[in-house]
């Protein structure tokens, strides 16, 4: 049965992530950190070997599989979890708010690379989240159109090294959406079904705090697309940009925004903070019941 929305917890097993670097990089943290966040309600976990940020160095295929391929293995034998230490799910009534966490959490890998994404897939990894839209390396559409898993088609102006340098755009709203359904359509035509696809509309990636808003003020323009849609917006500098926010008060600002694109349509969230999410959606889905 479906959920009224899905949290997807960030595993970052990067020295450089813009918010946590550092924080998960030896691999038994990671997976320490991945089982906290599945215990707190996370019904996908996304784990991720190579930094995105503005200004980040690329790393290559070998490190990042390094990073990654334990956590992977360790989180394919996660056995069904009790969200009573950690979370606080287990006293959310769910005769009012139709959770169906618990069993086992779904394998997200966050990665532009063909030949990560195939081992990622061929170790258990039921979702591939691209940043690229697989135009960095094309290979990926072979590696997505032959396995089929579920893929999150993001939409990205530039590559994280130089993204934030000069984002530009006529109209962003009009042209993400020209990119969602041209890209949704070289998918198809390839083989993967149209059910398999998750839009993410890239908040910070090559745009300015003019263009996330203009995004996020039009939700429902993108819904139009007839797919879920995906939201990072977790701790982002948007926060810090529009409110003055440094990296480690945005926490309430993300919830809020949360809130408000859940009732706006969005039911798939990518979030550091799994705990205070979850309550956050089912009160807004308790609420808009």
């Amino acid at each position: 049965m479906p959920a009224p929305f899905y949290i997807w917890g960030i595993v970052n097993t990067t020295p450089d992530s813009f918010y946590d670097g550092g924080c998960y990089e030896k691999a038994d943290h990671a997976i320490a950190h991945a089982k906290l966040l599945w215990e707190q309600g996370a019904a996908v976990l996304d784990i991720g070997g190579a930094s995105s940020r503005p200004g980040a160095k690329d790393v290559g295929s070998i490190e990042e599989w390094q990073r990654i391929s334990p956590v992977i293995s360790a989180v394919k034998e996660f056995k069904d979890c009790s969200f009573a230490e950690n979370g606080g799910a287990d006293k959310i009534r769910t005769d009012i708010v139709p959770l169906h966490y618990g069993q086992k959490p779904l394998i997200s890998v966050d990665t532009w690379r063909a030949e990560v994404a195939r081992k990622a897939l061929e170790k258990g990894a039921e979702i591939i989240n691209d940043i690229s839209a697989f135009a960095w390396e094309p290979e990926l559409l072979d590696v997505v159109a032959d396995y089929k898993p579920m893929y999150v088609l993001m939409h990205c102006q530039g590559r994280p090294q130089t993204m934030q340098e000069t984002p530009c755009y006529k109209d962003v709203v009009r042209e993400v959406y020209a990119f969602f359904d041209e890209k949704m359509n070289m998918l198809v035509r390839r083989g993967l079904p149209e059910k398999n696809i998750i839009l993410d509309f890239g908040i910070g990636f090559g745009k300015t705090l003019e263009h996330n808003l203009a995004l996020l003020q039009n939700i429902e323009v993108f819904l139009g697309l007839k797919r879920p849609l995906l939201l990072g917006l977790s701790q982002k500098s948007l926060f810090g940009h529009l409110l003055g926010q440094e990296k480690n008060e945005r926490s309430v600002s993300t919830q809020v925004c949360t809130a408000l694109a859940m009732e706006k349509g969005i039911i798939h969230h990518r979030v550091h903070d799994v705990k205070h999410t979850l309550e956050t959606l089912a009160l807004t889905y308790a609420l808009k019941k």
